[in-house]
């Protein structure tokens, strides 16, 4: 599975490109994000990619959960969203 890293910095609708062509080419993806301002990114990206992908008759869930990165050699908890048609 694709793995989506998403920061604070991150344009919400080109990660939203991101998420829909991967949906389109495998079926799902993983996105991760660490941090309040990256989760925040990351799942105004999976709402838009919903809005993208609903045309087409593609019905997108997200589930939650939690990850251990390594940024800089330091273990930090983040969060990585399995996002997937129902």
């Amino acid at each position: 599975m694709e793995v989506l890293k998403v920061s604070s910095r991150s344009a919400p609708n080109s990660v939203a490109g991101a998420i829909a062509g991967v949906i389109r080419d495998t079926g799902a993806v993983e996105v991760q994000a660490v941090g309040a301002g990256a989760a925040n990114q990351a799942l105004k990206a999976v709402a838009i990619a919903r809005g993208y992908l609903a045309p087409g008759g593609v019905d997108l869930v997200c589930v939650p959960a939690f990850t251990s990165v390594t940024i800089d050699g330091e273990e930090r908890t983040g969060i990585k969203l399995i996002v997937s048609p129902r």
